[in-house]
């Protein structure tokens, strides 16, 4: 089950194994989601698109701080 969590202004879903990002998140979400080799982050366009990382964090603290990043930075344009 996923859970979600709003930073900045940007809901940050975590995913559970299997769970789709495109099922579970709207439009300007960033999923974390384990994968095998470590945790990807997925980012969900305006249009519904979504595009991740090429590689992996090796924890979930580690990318759960890079969606934290992301959020502040996405969160930057809207000022």
């Amino acid at each position: 089950m996923s859970t979600t969590i709003t930073h900045r202004g940007t809901r940050i879903v975590t995913l559970d194994s299997g769970e789709e990002p495109g099922t579970h998140c709207r439009p300007n979400d960033i999923a974390i989601q384990e994968v095998e080799g470590g945790w990807t982050l997925w980012f969900v366009a305006d249009d519904g698109s979504i595009e991740g990382y090429d590689e992996p964090y090796p924890s979930q603290k580690e990318a759960m701080w890079s969606a934290k990043a992301a959020a502040e930075y996405a969160g930057s344009d809207q000022r």
